[in-house]
């Protein structure tokens, strides 16, 4: 401990591990892009001022130039991965490594007498987890996945549309991330290294669909691209069916120079959408379904009764609900984990599920099957 805080030392200190030092030294939760290590966002009310929970103890990286970096932003370099180990004033490491050194460098510190926050995907496949959870087990440390994407805006704002049936019963979400520069340059193109978008982002939408709709999830069925890169997926899409019978699609895409929308979600009293971070979106709620009368309309060469838009009587354009929340929560109750305080808000049961999932994708397109999943 410092000060009656939590220590945390990242190991890892590239594009995440910088932002999380940043993150924790101002104690704003997040670094802005191109700033230096003093400037973090702006705190909003009721986001937990982290500088009264948890001190950067330090960090460490392979690469010199990530040394440099640290040390001018005033942040204690350790010499090397031993050296945070072996300091007693660290309570906790956060591994913002490539996937594939997660659960080395998890155990050793958990072994080392300090608990884990772990950037995701925590591990490189489920048994990975498995044996990560025993040793958190045997050590009585606190292993922790980073799924932050359960603190953005528009999964919150959904999720809330779905959970108080703003729209009726929900039967189809749709979730997906698209860009058009292809996979980063650089070991998320390596699969050994566990490079792919299943990866680096179906991680998140999995994770966030799964929390959304607590039923059991029947069948699975997924499709790789390789577009821009033949070794790791450079996309996906994936369709589940759950055992209520609600569908829903995941997609990420690399390569869309148009892009459909974040989310569309259909029930049987509405739709609502947002096309993008940006986006505040919106939902149209049916007045009744007894107001059946439609004027056909020509659609191409024929006409049709069936397609023809509702008039502005019978439905109702609303804004979607927002909630101010912690957007520091993960960081915070990490460090009530830590201390006894508190359970955790993110479970590895959670991330356990998540990884099968993935597989179950992953298997689905190698062998170009639908797989029964629960």
């Amino acid at each position: 401990m410092i000060d009656g805080k939590v220590a945390v030392a990242i190991v890892g200190c590239g594009g995440m591990g910088g932002g999380h030092a940043v993150a924790i030294s101002t104690g704003s939760g997040q670094a802005l892009w191109m700033t230096d290590g003093s400037k973090g966002r702006e705190l909003l009310p009721g986001d937990t001022d982290l500088t009264k929970k948890m001190v950067l103890a330090g960090t460490f990286d392979i690469k010199k130039e990530r040394q440099e970096w640290a040390r001018k932003q005033g942040f204690r370099t350790y010499d090397s991965f031993e050296e945070i180990l072996a300091d007693d004033a660290v309570d906790a490491v956060l591994v913002a490594t490539p996937n594939d050194s997660h659960k080395e460098l998890s155990i050793r510190a958990m072994r080392a007498g300090k608990h884990v926050l772990c950037e995701k995907p925590v591990m490189m496949n489920s048994q990975d987890l498995v044996d990560v959870m025993a040793v958190a087990k045997e050590t009585g440390k606190v292993f922790y996945p980073r799924q932050n994407r359960r603190w953005d805006k528009d999964y919150l704002v959904m999720k809330k549309v779905y959970d108080e049936k703003l729209i009726g019963n929900v039967f189809h979400v749709e979730s997906r991330y698209q860009g058009s520069r292809g996979i980063p340059g650089d070991w998320r193109g390596i699969k050994a290294m566990g490079g792919g978008m299943m990866f680096d982002w179906g991680v998140h939408l999995l994770d966030r669909l799964v929390l959304m709709i607590p039923e059991k999830i029947k069948q699975v069925y997924a499709k790789m691209t390789h577009v821009t890169n033949d070794e790791v997926d450079d996309g996906f899409f994936m369709n589940m069916t759950f055992e209520s019978g609600i569908t829903a699609t995941v997609e990420v895409g690399t390569c869309n120079f148009i892009t459909l929308p974040n989310w569309y979600m259909a029930g049987d009293q509405g739709t609502a959408t947002i096309a993008d971070f940006k986006d505040e979106g919106r939902m149209v709620v049916l007045h009744s379904w007894e107001d059946k009368d439609a004027t056909p309309i020509l659609m191409g060469e024929g006409l049709s009764k069936t397609m023809a838009p509702r008039n502005k009587d019978s439905v109702e354009e609303r804004p979607l609900p927002y909630e101010p929340y912690d957007r520091n929560q993960l960081y915070s109750n990490f460090c009530d984990v830590v201390l006894g305080k508190a359970e955790p808000v993110i479970k590895n049961e959670e991330a356990l599920r998540v990884l099968r999932l993935m597989e179950a994708a992953l298997e689905s397109d190698e062998k170009g099957i639908v797989v029964n999943f629960e």
